[in-house]
C-alpha cells in the first residue's frame, strides 16, 4: 500500500544537476543569456558589462600562460559548468581544472583545483552563498575578483562550514596560489 504524506507548507522542489541539464537541452532557459543550479534553484545570470568581460578575459589570460609555462596538467577554463552532485551545477567565470580536450560533460568536481568569480554587482552573492557552496563541495581555492573593491579576495582551506583561510589582495600587486604550486600572476591592469 502507498502512503501519500500531504504538505500544509509550499515546499521548494530541488532540481537535481541530472533535471538541469534535461531542462536545458530541451531549451527551456533559451529565453535567458545564461543560468546555473544553485542548491537545486535555477539562477538566471546578469549579462556581462566590458568591465566584467575584459577583468575575466585577461585574469584568465594570464593564469592560462602562467600554467603552461609551470607544464601544468591544470587548464584554464571560462564559464565552464562544474557537476557539483547532486543538486548544483554553477558556472564560475574561470576554473583551473585537469580535463582532457574533448570532454562532453560538465567539468567534474573531483577535477577543480580553483575556481575564480568576477563580481560587478554580485559580490555578496559571490563572497556569501557561492562560497558556502564551493567550500562545502571542498573547492581548494577560491578566488572573487571584485571589480568594484579594486580587490581580489583570495579564500582556501575548505570545510562543509565554509573557507578556513582568507585574504585580501588589492589589484596592482601579484597573486599567488595557496594550493597550486608556483602559480603567481600579476593584477595591474585587470580593472
Amino acid at each position: 500500500m502507498t502512503v501519500i504524506q500531504l504538505v500544509n507548507v509550499p515546499q521548494p522542489v530541488k532540481l537535481t544537476i541530472e533535471q538541469f541539464e534535461l531542462l536545458d537541452r530541451s531549451g527551456a532557459f533559451d529565453a535567458y543569456a545564461k543560468t546555473e543550479l544553485i542548491d537545486g534553484a535555477i539562477y538566471a545570470m546578469n549579462s556581462q558589462y566590458a568591465a566584467h568581460a575584459l577583468a575575466k578575459s585577461e585574469l584568465g589570460l594570464r593564469l592560462g600562460l602562467r600554467l603552461r609555462e609551470l607544464n601544468s596538467r591544470l587548464r584554464m577554463v571560462s564559464e565552464g559548468t562544474v557537476a557539483m552532485p547532486p543538486v548544483s551545477a554553477p558556472e564560475p567565470d574561470l576554473a583551473l581544472a585537469e580535463i582532457a580536450p574533448g570532454t562532453r560533460t560538465y567539468i567534474p568536481l573531483e577535477a577543480v583545483a580553483l575556481l575564480v568569480e568576477v563580481a560587478d554587482s554580485t559580490a555578496a552573492f559571490d563572497l556569501k552563498d557561492k562560497a558556502a557552496l564551493y567550500a562545502e563541495h571542498a573547492v581548494p581555492e577560491y578566488w572573487v575578483l571584485e571589480i568594484p573593491g579594486a580587490r581580489i579576495h583570495q579564500l582556501w582551506a575548505p570545510s562543509p562550514q565554509g573557507y578556513g583561510e582568507s585574504r585580501i589582495v588589492e589589484i596592482g600587486g601579484r597573486i599567488s596560489s595557496v594550493t597550486i604550486p608556483g602559480l603567481t600572476v600579476t593584477t595591474d591592469g585587470l580593472i
